[in-house]
């Protein structure tokens, strides 16, 4: 199997070399393609792809203007050759080797296309977890099926769900919407843990203060409503 992993890089140009050096390892083993998507930053990103453009396992796309963390990810994934897809983010704060292993369990299992694999972070602030299990209380209790951890990262799938999407959100709702997709087409959904560790550079564009998190409170809850009827 081809593995494909998207990472949509807003303003991120120092986590880039990391990313680059981390993905190495596993294109040395693997059947395995690495998009960054240059999603509309304003910092020295796409000069420090340049520095890469002869990279093997590496593909680049870019997006000049922001239209959000789900657009990034969705234009990558247009440009994935793999049978296995996935993305993860670009801040280091989940290290992108977690993906191998994602690879493992794709690569142990009978009938790929039947799981949809998730990271589960551990290793937050307190607050965090707990703004977290709240979420997912809320959700599961809305969608009536089990929702924990939702964004965490990586998210990996077969190319075969990928292609049952329909109007997949482009914001931050993305991993809300493939995360129960998965739910409704009945795929089996296998977690690993994955450390979730200080940012290394710049800061959080959502994660902020009490109102940015009571903005994307507001977002996710008006856009859960409108998942459970698209579904109903």
């Amino acid at each position: 199997m081809k593995y494909s992993l998207v990472i949509p890089c807003y303003n991120e140009a120092n986590s880039i070399p990391t990313i680059l050096d981390r993905c190495q390892d596993i294109a040395r083993d693997y059947d395995f393609e690495l998009i960054i998507v240059n999603n509309g930053s304003q910092d020295e990103t796409q000069k420090v792809l340049s520095n890469y453009l002869e990279t093997k396992f590496l593909k680049i796309v870019n997006i000049k203007v922001n239209k959000g963390y789900g657009n990034g990810i969705l234009e990558g994934l247009k440009e994935a050759t793999g049978n296995i897809l996935s993305w993860t983010h670009a801040d280091l704060q989940t290290d992108p080797y977690d993906f191998i292993n994602a690879i493992k369990t794709f690569e142990e299992i009978e009938n790929p296309e039947k799981i949809f694999v998730k990271g589960r972070r551990f290793g937050r602030p307190f607050s965090d977890s707990f703004f977290t299990f709240f979420m997912s209380i809320f959700e599961s209790i809305l969608l009536q099926t089990r929702m924990s951890d939702i964004n965490a990262q990586p998210n990996a799938f077969h190319r075969s769900f990928y292609e049952t999407w329909e109007n997949p959100p482009k914001d931050f709702s993305l991993d809300l919407f493939v995360y129960y997709a998965a739910r409704k087409n009945m795929l089996k959904v296998i977690k690993f843990p994955v450390l979730f560790g200080d940012r290394r550079y710049g800061h959080s564009s959502w994660n902020i203060s009490f109102a940015s998190k009571y903005r994307f409170i507001k977002r996710t809850i008006k856009f859960s409503f409108e998942l459970k009827r698209r579904f109903r």
